[in-house]
């Protein structure tokens, strides 16, 4: 099993249930709670589609009346999201880039030195590479073999940290650290765990959540009511930190904040 990485990809929402807010429309998914409260839940992703979560009972109209309560709070959400897509671009991988590690963000700054070492560095709140040229593509290669040094030594550490959290684990999981273009991380039948490692440029907790659900995945390699206990046993906050990272994800993969 794995964590899957929710990247935002603007689309449509399948015409089901809509309402107008002012000029706009919004429309919404609908899918079922698991849990038998009578309360409608609201998500709004960072590709601005909407989805409500409704006890099975629910009507259309229910729901509806639900939503269009919370119709102000649901615009605002929408308003922001669509104010952060105009702020991230495609890295061109140049100085003045900001470039996450650790949740934290580092200005990039490129150094064309034809006698030196190619190399990487961090240096007083910036990421420094040096190189024999200017090539955006061999700064990209230089910096992704950078973040992937520092995910085998962060990951080791972290997993030794939630080892003592994970008391069903009786030895220490192989690990393997590996580029997924749809997860975060993953457990094998076999007991072994893979992690991005893209996943060093989130915040400390977003890490160590990766690598508690797959330890949740060897004692139940699904994801169970049993398994969604122990994990929230071991991390009581998950969720939160799992929308987190969620939100981040198209900054950490795919762009960097422009000024």
């Amino acid at each position: 099993m794995s964590v899957r990485i929710m990247i935002p990809r603007p689309r449509k929402t399948s015409p089901g249930l809509c309402f107008h807010y002012g000029d706009e429309q919004i429309c919404f998914e609908i899918s079922a709670r698991r849990s038998q409260k009578s309360k409608v839940l609201i998500k709004v992703h960072p590709d601005c589609r909407i989805q409500v979560a409704a006890p099975e009972n629910s009507s259309d109209e229910e729901v509806l009346g639900a939503v269009k309560k919370r119709g102000r709070w649901i615009w605002q959400q929408l308003r922001d999201f669509r104010a952060q897509q105009q702020h991230i671009t495609e890295r061109q991988y140049i100085s003045g880039e900001s470039h996450y590690y650790l949740g934290k963000q580092y200005m990039l700054k490129v150094l064309v030195e034809p006698e030196e070492k190619q190399r990487v560095k961090m240096l007083r709140g910036r990421l420094e590479i040096t190189v024999r040229e200017k090539n955006p593509e061999r700064i990209r290669v230089l910096l992704n073999e950078w973040y992937k040094d520092r995910a085998k030594e962060v990951f080791a550490r972290r997993l030794e940290a939630m080892l003592d959290q994970a008391l069903w684990v009786s030895e220490r999981p192989p690990l393997r650290v590996q580029t997924m273009q749809t997860q975060w991380g993953s457990c094998s039948p076999q007991g072994r765990i893979t992690l991005n490692p893209h996943l060093v440029k989130a915040p400390r907790e977003s890490i160590d959540y990766v690598i508690l659900h797959e330890l949740c995945h060897l004692a139940e390699h699904n994801h169970s009511e049993r398994f969604y206990r122990l994990m929230k046993q071991v991390m009581p906050h998950w969720e939160k930190i799992k929308s987190h990272l969620d939100d981040m994800a198209a900054v950490l993969l795919n762009g960097s904040h422009s000024a």
